[in-house]
């Protein structure tokens, strides 16, 4: 690990975006959708990510007129995560995503998910270093604003994987690539095991000019202050642990900026953020489907409670919206 302190007080640059602080909301399958960005940024969050969006929504126009997929004006920058193999499908969905108003394009070769794999998409592609580049140079080609790469380390822990981890890498820094974000872990490790930050911290080292990012196990704001100290990296993104967790913005803020860390939130406000989130998602789904999608988020906000388990456990019950309140009345005091 390189240990060498770097001086935090630094803004990051992605193309023509300036971001006032190095760290950011990751894009998150299934969890990073304009409720949970929305409250990201109220509480620091300098850029956000949609999940990860297949590359043939754009060829729905209808998906587009949706809240669930278009950026809100109460967003900060948000960029839009796409998925697919095929070069010029892809640059169509980016053009697309552009032009309805996000800041920015990430392309997933990274998701280990297995019904991606068998799509010959997401970390698939790190076995085929040409076809990843020549997705990254179409998606350029079709778009004017910033275009970043989400990689793991290889696909599994093979030499000829590691190999083809840095032609892409090599090859995405040759076209200009805006940032290649790297998670530390090859696809086949899932999430087993710890973040290897050290090779992340090599490929800054082998390309000092590129803007290298990490990911991976950056649970708290402790965790993400010292990856920035001692990776040597440009920036990190921050994932699971903002999962019913918008506060490790404003604790991380303030401990990057050489101030102590806030006070936990305390009931009441987790009581209420708890329940704008779910009326932000409300406003994209039918309630009956609202309440049963949002139980996931349960897991993540009833950790700052005392009373974690009984909580999630009451949270997660809940049916209808009716139910949810109630649930947060009697755990928060507010609703």
């Amino acid at each position: 690990m390189n240990t060498e302190k770097r001086d935090l007080r630094r803004m990051l640059k992605l193309g023509n975006l300036n971001l006032d602080v190095p760290f950011f909301q990751a894009p998150l399958s299934g969890y990073s959708d304009r409720a949970m960005r929305v409250l990201a940024c109220k509480y620091g969050a300098p850029l956000t990510y949609t999940g990860v969006m297949l590359d043939k929504i754009a060829l729905y126009r209808k998906a587009f007129d949706s809240l669930y997929v278009r950026p809100g004006e109460d967003e900060g920058p948000v960029g839009a995560q796409i998925l697919g193999s095929d070069p010029e499908t892809m640059a169509v969905a980016a053009e697309s995503f552009a032009n309805i108003g996000f800041d920015l394009i990430d392309l997933n070769f990274a998701c280990p998910a297995p019904k991606v794999l068998r799509r010959f998409s997401g970390g698939y592609l790190l076995k085929e270093p040409e076809k990843a580049i020549k997705i990254l140079q179409y998606v350029r080609k079709s778009v004017s604003c910033p275009v970043t790469i989400k990689l793991r380390t290889g696909f599994d822990n093979s030499q000829e994987s590691l190999d083809k981890f840095w032609q892409i890498c090599k090859g995405a820094v040759a076209e200009g690539v805006d940032a290649i974000i790297i998670h530390g872990r090859h696809v086949k490790k899932l999430y087993r095991d710890v973040s290897n930050w050290e090779i992340i911290s090599e490929v800054k080292r082998e390309f000092p000019q590129a803007t290298i990012i990490g990911s991976g196990d950056l649970m708290d704001a402790e965790t993400v202050v010292e990856r920035l100290k001692t990776s040597g990296l440009d920036g990190v993104i921050i994932a699971r642990g903002a999962i019913g967790n918008p506060w490790i913005f404003r604790e991380t803020r303030a401990l990057y900026g050489g101030r102590p860390k806030p006070e936990g939130p305390g009931l009441t406000e987790q009581g209420e953020v708890y329940l704008r989130h779910y009326e932000l998602i409300a406003e994209m789904l039918p309630m009956k489907k609202s309440v049963r999608y949002f139980r996931k988020f349960a897991v993540g906000y009833s950790k700052h409670h005392p009373e974690r388990k009984r909580v999630q456990a009451d949270l997660i019950a809940a049916k209808t919206r009716e139910e949810l309140y109630a649930a947060v009345k009697e755990w928060y005091g507010v609703g």
